[in-house]
């Protein structure tokens, strides 16, 4: 993966994001993780969302990555508000 370019694919909690990063390593695609939080601590700034983190996928694996997370998506949709 030599691309620079790079999509915000999900953002959420850190357990969602561990969840959404092994789905997509199981599919050979790798993901970057940003974590705002973690940046704002270190620079001496208290965070607004603890533990919010952003997946960022290249963009030449976008198409392959989108049906992974929106299926991840719509399971824990599902997990949040059963019927």
């Amino acid at each position: 993966m030599h691309d620079d370019n790079y999509v915000r694919v999900f953002s959420g909690s850190f357990i969602y994001v561990q969840m959404i990063i092994n789905r997509l390593e199981e599919a050979g695609i790798k993901a970057i993780v940003k974590d705002e939080t973690e940046s704002g601590r270190l620079a001496g700034f208290a965070p607004s969302i603890q533990g919010f983190q952003d997946v960022y996928v290249s963009e030449s694996e976008l198409t392959k990555a989108v049906p992974i997370v929106e299926i991840a998506k719509s399971e824990l949709e599902v997990q949040k508000n059963p019927e």
